[in-house]
C-alpha cells in the first residue's frame, strides 16, 4: 500500500523515478477522455491555445494536431511534466508551434488577453480554489474566448472519491461545483456533458 500510496500522489506534481512512471502513463491512460473532451470543440478555429496541466504533453500534440494553423503554449507545474512534454512535442517546438513551460495556475505569468482557448485536461482536482484559479484563467483569455474542464471524475462517482481520500491536496468536483465557479470568475456562458456510460465530464466555458 506505501508503494502505491507514493505513486498515486505523483498524480499532484510527479518528481523523481515514480513522477516520470505516472507521466508516462497519463499520455496513455487518459487519451480517450481526453479525445472524447476534445470532439466537443466543433465550432471554433483558435489561433492562440493555452494548456494548463499539461502532463505528458499529450494533449497538447492533438491540439496541435486537430489546429493545423495554432500556437500552443503548454504549461505544467511539474519539472517532470515540462520535460517528458517537451520531447513528446520535440518537432512542434522546433517548428515555433509549441512552447512547453513551468507555471502555477494560481498564479499564471502569461499575457492578458492573449488565448483563444484554454484547455485543462484532468487537472483541476489539484487547483488552489477554483474561483481564484478560474479567474486566472480568465484573465488571460481573449474576450469570447473558451474555456475547456475535461475531467474522469463527475465528483460523486467512488473510484475517484477512494482516490480523494489518498491523494494529498486532490477534491473531486461536481459539474455544479464547476459552473458556479466559472460563473463567479467571470465567464458568461457554460454549457456541461456527461457522457453516456462513464463518470466523464466536459465542461465549456465562455468569457
Amino acid at each position: 500500500m506505501g508503494l502505491f500510496k507514493d505513486y498515486v500522489n505523483q498524480t499532484r506534481k510527479p518528481e523523481g523515478f515514480l513522477g516520470k512512471m505516472m507521466v508516462n502513463g497519463m499520455n496513455g491512460g487518459h487519451a480517450k477522455m481526453a479525445d472524447w473532451g476534445m470532439s466537443h470543440l466543433k465550432t471554433i478555429g483558435p489561433g492562440q491555445i493555452v494548456d494548463i496541466g499539461c502532463g505528458g504533453g499529450r494533449n497538447a500534440g492533438e491540439l496541435l494536431k486537430k489546429y493545423s494553423r495554432a500556437h500552443v503554449t503548454a504549461i505544467d507545474y511539474s519539472d517532470v511534466s515540462v520535460s517528458k512534454a517537451s520531447v513528446y512535442n520535440a518537432d512542434a517546438i522546433k517548428n515555433g508551434r509549441c512552447e512547453v513551460m513551468q507555471g502555477d495556475v494560481s498564479a499564471l505569468n502569461l499575457p492578458e488577453e492573449k488565448y483563444d482557448l484554454a484547455t485543462a485536461f484532468e487537472t483541476i482536482y489539484f487547483w488552489p480554489g477554483l474561483k481564484e484559479c478560474f479567474a486566472q484563467v480568465a484573465k488571460v483569455l481573449k474576450p469570447g474566448g473558451i474555456f475547456m474542464i475535461v475531467n474522469e471524475s463527475d465528483g460523486t462517482d467512488e473510484t475517484s472519491l477512494k482516490f480523494e481520500k489518498i491523494i494529498e491536496g486532490m477534491k473531486c468536483h461536481t459539474v455544479e461545483d464547476i459552473e458556479e465557479a466559472l460563473k463567479s470568475a467571470g465567464f458568461s456562458e457554460v454549457k456541461s456533458d456527461h457522457h453516456n456510460n462513464k463518470p466523464w465530464i466536459t465542461v465549456i466555458a465562455r468569457k
